[in-house]
């Protein structure tokens, strides 16, 4: 996560807005926290931002049972991993009749870091305009919302296209709109 905090400092001219887009949005609020950018403003897009929410129910779920999936992985249990982690975050069930075209796939997710345990504070958007985009299918978002909402971030929903609001129709209104207000 160091080398990704380094790039956005390198990258991140001052006053810039910044964009982040789910686990994108930890290295994000590491730099912002470390003072490593400046920004005029944040947009946070689906934000996976787990460690502000920490004790809640809904996020404490989700992160059991990806350390219960990761576990299996470790263990040589691969498609154990992916029955856990395919019908939560992909959606549908883990098939045996398909293993062979998603193995891949799992592999990749399984190798990422989850976007946890990294000490990221709500309080790091404290003074930046932050707007934080959901699309309102996910409690485990909309709960990391609710929390940089009382930072002072301001919150839309973009409906219908869970979690890529980026892809919504009313995307760049949403941001054009908030940040005209900045």
């Amino acid at each position: 996560m160091d080398a990704n905090v380094a790039s956005l400092a390198a990258l991140s001219p001052r006053n810039s807005v910044v964009f982040a887009h789910s686990a994108g949005a930890v290295p994000v609020f590491l730099a912002v926290q470390a003072r490593q950018i400046a920004a005029r403003a944040l947009v946070l897009v689906e934000p996976a931002l787990y460690d502000v929410a920490r004790g809640v129910p809904v996020i404490e779920d989700h992160i059991d049972a990806i350390t219960r999936a990761r576990a299996l992985s470790r263990s040589g249990d691969l498609f154990g991993y992916w029955s856990i982690v395919r019908p939560l975050m992909f959606g549908g069930p883990a098939d045996r009749s398909r293993w062979d075209e998603e193995r891949e796939t799992a592999a990749r997710f399984e190798a990422k870091q989850p976007p946890w345990g990294f000490g990221v504070a709500s309080s790091a958007i404290v003074g930046v305009p932050t707007l934080v985009i959901t699309g309102g299918w996910n409690a485990e978002y909309e709960t990391i919302a609710g929390v940089l909402i009382e930072e002072g971030a301001t919150h839309v929903q973009l409906r219908g296209v869970n979690h890529r609001p980026q892809d919504h129709s009313g995307f760049a209104d949403t941001v054009e709109r908030f940040l005209a207000g900045v």
